[in-house]
């Protein structure tokens, strides 16, 4: 199986996001966008401290405001919090000031709920246009992956997506997994799987620009 991940020198074309982390230790850096959502983000927490691992959550703003506790949760066990917008807009298909209204309102609820003020930042669907990006960039750090799960896919069989996963995971990667309602019966099948992997590998976790 091939599974298209980014298109080659696009790390190249926009160097100033984060695409992969410090290759010097054998860490990776596990990220989940789109929660939280009841039933798949707390039991992704469960797995998670079952292995002690860490996280970065990147989190849907209106997903934030139904469900703070959840949210509150995901702090509470020593993981990071990122902005991915209020309403998982796409860059390409949505005009700049909205969209930056749309970050902003996210910032916002993550504010009020979590007392915190985040400099993560990552484009639903990696979508972004420079001048929605420059903008962005003033106060936070975008980040993108250098391995995406494929999780969203029900077609794919789980052994073929943990095969992937495993295949190419090397000190550094940073890989996408979604904690939401679509990708949940894929994401139980393919997330425990891939955590045991990095246990047996040695590898550990790292937390974004730590």
């Amino acid at each position: 199986m091939s599974l298209v991940q980014l298109p080659y020198g696009l790390n190249l074309l926009y160097p100033n996001r984060l695409w992969k982390g410090s290759e010097l230790e054998r860490k990776v850096s596990l990220t989940f966008d789109d929660g939280p959502v009841p039933g798949v983000t707390d039991w992704v927490l469960g797995e998670l401290a079952k292995r002690g691992f860490s996280a970065t959550f990147f989190m849907v703003g209106d997903n934030v405001r139904k469900h703070p506790f959840l949210a509150q949760e995901v702090l509470a066990a020593g993981h990071q919090v990122g902005n991915h917008t209020y309403h998982h807009l796409s860059g390409w298909k949505t005009k700049t000031a909205t969209y930056l209204e749309d970050v902003a309102a996210c910032d916002a609820v993550l504010e009020d709920t979590l007392g915190i003020k985040t400099s993560l930042f990552r484009p639903p669907y990696g979508w972004i246009k420079p001048l929605q990006a420059r903008a962005v960039a003033k106060n936070k750090k975008i980040v993108m992956w250098s391995l995406l799960s494929y999780d969203f896919n029900s077609s794919l069989a789980p052994t073929e997506i943990v095969q992937v996963c495993t295949s190419r995971t090397t000190s550094g990667t940073i890989i996408v997994f979604h904690d939401q309602e679509k990708t949940k019966e894929q994401l139980k099948k393919v997330l425990p799987r891939y955590l045991d992997f990095l246990v047996g590998e040695g590898f550990t976790t790292q937390l974004l620009l730590s």
